[in-house]
Parts: C-alpha cells; sequence; structure tokens
C-alpha cells in the first residue's frame, strides 16, 4: 500500500468512525472501489487508534473528570460509602457507560454450527467481495436516523439553570438511566456485527427514541466509543502479532495522522451539526448511499465482476 492509498483509508476512517455514516462500511466500500486489500491487521489497529485520538482530544476534560470520579467511587466502595442514590452528575455518568458497555460481551457467544463468535461474522462480511451487507446496513442506518430526528421533535422541552443563573430550554431528558445505556449498549452490539451499520449513528438513535437529549445522547455515545476502540484493538493485536506488516512504516505514520486529524474535525463537525438540528443531512446520505449500493451489487452479482476493477467476485 502506498502512502497516499494510506492517507485515503485515513480520511476515510477518521471522517466516518464519528460521522453516522458508518467507517467499516465507507472502509469496505472505498476497498472494493479501489481494489485495495488491506492484509495487515497492525495498520487496521492503529488506524482505530488514531481515531482514539481524535475522540480523548475533544473530550480530555470530561475524560479527566470521570477518571476523577472513578478514583472517588474506589474510595467510597473500599470503605463501604458508596450509595447509588446519592451519586453525582460524573458519577452517574461513569456506571451508566458501564453499563452500556456490558452488552459488548454478546459478541463473544458462539454461532451455533459455524465455529465463529457473533464478533466474527462482521469480518466475513467486510471480505466476502460483495457489498450486499453494505448496502442493507446503511439503509438500515438511515431509518435509525429519521427515527431518531422523528423522537427529537416529540420530545418535551425541560426549563434548566445554568451556571450563569439563566434559564434554558432543553428538549429531552439530559440524565441517562440504566435502561437508556442498556438500550445504547445493545445498539453499539449490533453495529459491530453489520458493516455499513453506523455505531456513532445507531447509538445516538437509540438515545434519542429513549427521549435523550441531542447533545446528551451525542457525547455519551462518542465516550461510550472510548472503551469499545480500545478494547477491540487490544484483543486484535493478538491476531496481528506474527503476520506480516504488509505496509511500510511511512504509510502507516500518514494514515493514523490523517485518521487523527479527520477524526478531530468530524467531531467538531458531528456536533455544530446537532446543536443546529441539520441530523437529517446523513439520514438522507446513508438512504442515497445505501440505494445506489444495493443497485451496484445487484449489477455486480448479474455480471460476476467487480464494476470498478473488473476482477471476478468472490
Amino acid at each position: 500500500m502506498s502512502i497516499w492509498e494510506a492517507i485515503i483509508q485515513g480520511i476515510v476512517q477518521g471522517a466516518t468512525e464519528f460521522l453516522p455514516v458508518s467507517s467499516s462500511g465507507h472502509l469496505s466500500l472505498s476497498q472494493h472501489i479501489l481494489g485495495i486489500q488491506i492484509d495487515s491487521l497492525l495498520f487496521d489497529i492503529l488506524l482505530h487508534l488514531g481515531t482514539l485520538i481524535a475522540v480523548v482530544a475533544v473530550y480530555y476534560k470530561l475524560i479527566f473528570r470521570l477518571l476523577k470520579a472513578f478514583g472517588s467511587l474506589v474510595v467510597d466502595l473500599v470503605h463501604g460509602e458508596f450509595r447509588w442514590k446519592e451519586m453525582d452528575h460524573d458519577r452517574r455518568l461513569l456506571m451508566m457507560l458501564v453499563i452500556g458497555l456490558i452488552p459488548l460481551f454478546l459478541l463473544f457467544l458462539p454461532v451455533p454450527g459455524t465455529g465463529m463468535k457473533l464478533k466474527d461474522i462482521s469480518e466475513l462480511w467486510a471480505a466476502d467481495g460483495t457489498i450486499w451487507i453494505e448496502g442493507l446496513a446503511f439503509l438500515m442506518t438511515s431509518a435509525l436516523l429519521f427515527l431518531g430526528i422523528r423522537a427529537t421533535k416529540k420530545m418535551k422541552v425541560h426549563k434548566r439553570t445554568g451556571r450563569d443563573g439563566k434559564v434554558v430550554e432543553i428538549k429531552g431528558r439530559t440524565k441517562f438511566h440504566t435502561v437508556d445505556a442498556v438500550c445504547v449498549g445493545i445498539t453499539q452490539c449490533a453495529a459491530a456485527v453489520f458493516p455499513g451499520l453506523s455505531r456513532s449513528g445507531s447509538t445516538l438513535s437509540a438515545g434519542l427514541l429513549r427521549g435523550i437529549n441531542q447533545q446528551t445522547a451525542l457525547d455519551y455515545s462518542f465516550v461510550l466509543g472510548i472503551p469499545s476502540i480500545l478494547a477491540a484493538s487490544v484483543l486484535t493485536i493478538k491476531d496481528a502479532v506474527g503476520q506480516p506488516v504488509g505496509i511500510g512504516v511511512g504509510a502507516m505514520i500518514a494514515g493514523v495522522v490523517t485518521a487523527a486529524v479527520v477524526g478531530f474535525l468530524a467531531i467538531k463537525l458531528l456536533k455544530w451539526i446537532v446543536t443546529t438540528n441539520k441530523l437529517q443531512i446523513f439520514a438522507y446520505y446513508t438512504l442515497i448511499l445505501g440505494a445506489v449500493t444495493l443497485i451496484i451489487a445487484v449489477i455486480e452479482a448479474i455480471s460476476g465482476t467487480n464494476l470498478f476493477t473488473g476482477a471476478p467476485l468472490r
């Protein structure tokens, strides 16, 4: 893989990891269109770590507060002073994040008759040489976003006093409950299985459908992604050990830096889009992309070849 190809992969990963359009689906599509085959698990891990750097750079203040909350929580548990009903905002958010991560263990359930685990299905579909699953998953992302937007319009307006003493009106709840965290966690688990089903888009929509305020749901989705990305990278490292790298150091660095920079800008962009109620942009985008992808998949199925590279379908 050349440096330019690595940069393209970094752009795709950085932009689509956080925008509600699916990084796995876009990476699969870009590789299908360009005829690029990434055989380096290490490069894939580094791209994800690049996007991890981006989200930490945006939410470092919140992450620091959560780390402090974790430290005080441990102290209270040791001294037997922990009280669930007496948790402050940061400690409650920390507990909701932990609960939201629990459904990810479902990915390690075996799939009967296949010898695979649930998490292996995504890799199988992404590497099958066709783009049927990606097209359907893009349409699923679009449907979830439209449902989330509709739910936002029906949310109740709550009045809250800001730090400056002024009363502001906020649509939806700003506090996560256990059921909210479980629903978002299960949605994130489903997004990990289907390439093309956006993690950020589906978890954001799940929060909106539960009546959570847009900005609160978005922040929760991003912070929830930190341990998810980190855990996925750690689990993949053991598979990468001993495998040929297949890509130069320069290309690796270019891909990681690109993913981090583009990811940072993508988060900032999405936060602005949510604030200005323009989320429908992504709903229409994934709807059109899903339809076009399925049309291409039909044409390729009839011809038996990749429409862009001319290579036979696997």
